[in-house]
């Protein structure tokens, strides 16, 4: 009988440290802290009473009894996550598991939600589970089989390097002030300029962010110390409106505002060219009919998208 203690956690860090031959990395694959994988392995060899891994020049090997937990505990993995993923196709347990960045949630993805539930047909008789967050945590349940698609602006991230990817469009990232704000309407703008205000940035290690640090570094800016680091479109954008702060978002999410003049754009370009954004699969995992529909009706909407003027 299963030891009770040992959890599906354990054995999936237990085998991603095995593949990567290393703490770090396995930890950066599944999105979490290496204190955090190093504490669940520990716990896994003080169930087993052995210890399943050692330090050497080149990182961490396997003992003896790591290679004989390997040979089991992989083989018993994939045969769960393949009776797992028979029992959603035949009973539409889990309907589509969506993964979205903040780049497709104003716009694309309820568009395309949109379109599927309203076309005939039987395909799209099951609901969709979106699922928000930054790339590294989307990607890492992606790869573990807990999402099966993940949307939006994404070939910045390391996490993506084994996972599949389709290009749709090019989206920018603007820097928007409220109507009135003091740099609104000045064309160019001197860069020196905005470090005179707050920033709504995207938070640390993501791939937004990435931007925004390489922004700073050609520009020698330095930004102030008051700001709203956030993934949250809602909460940023009622902080812009009602303040003098600067907000980096994507071009898709503030549109309408955009247009309706409550936001402006300001005369300085945040990035040369806007990132891909795109869909992003695992492509050891068998499609369902759903899924590929639902993949047709993203591309169709992200067509009429980049002909809107969505694309740069």
């Amino acid at each position: 009988m299963l030891n009770a203690r040992i959890k599906l956690r354990h054995l999936q860090a237990f085998l991603e440290v095995a593949r990567q031959r290393s703490f770090a990395r396995a930890a950066e694959r599944l999105a979490i802290t290496q204190p955090g994988i190093s504490k669940t392995i520990r716990e896994l060899e003080e169930s087993l009473g052995a210890a399943l891994f050692e330090r050497t020049p080149q990182g961490v090997a396997l003992t003896q009894a790591g290679l004989t937990l390997l040979r089991h505990a992989g083989p018993a993995m994939r045969a769960l996550e393949e009776g797992v993923g028979a029992v959603g196709e035949a009973h539409g347990a889990h309907g589509l598991r969506v993964g979205a960045l903040s780049t497709v949630e104003s716009r694309l993805l309820p568009e395309a939600i949109r379109r599927w539930h309203a076309a005939p047909g039987g395909q799209n008789a099951v609901g969709v589970n979106v699922v928000v967050g930054a790339s590294a945590f989307l990607l890492s349940r992606l790869r573990r089989g807990e999402l099966d698609l993940v949307v939006g602006r994404m070939t910045e991230a390391r996490e993506i390097r084994d996972l599949a990817f389709e290009h749709l469009y090019y989206e920018p990232l603007l820097l928007c002030v409220r109507r009135g704000h003091p740099l609104a309407g000045i064309a160019p703008l001197e860069a020196a300029r905005l470090g005179e205000f707050p920033w709504v940035l995207p938070p640390l290690q993501t791939t937004l962010r990435q931007q925004v640090d390489s922004f700073c570094v050609r520009h020698s800016l330095t930004l102030m110390s008051q700001r709203l680091e956030t993934l949250s479109l809602p909460i940023s954008r009622r902080y812009t409106l009602e303040s003098d702060a600067i907000w980096v978002v994507p071009e898709e999410a503030v549109a309408e505002d955009l247009a309706a003049g409550r936001l402006c754009r300001l005369g300085i370009d945040l990035e040369p060219r806007g990132g891909s954004v795109g869909l992003c699969y695992n492509a050891s995992m068998q499609p369902s009919l759903a899924l590929e529909a639902f993949c047709e009706v993203l591309r169709e909407v992200s067509a009429g998208h980049s002909q809107g003027g969505g694309a740069t």
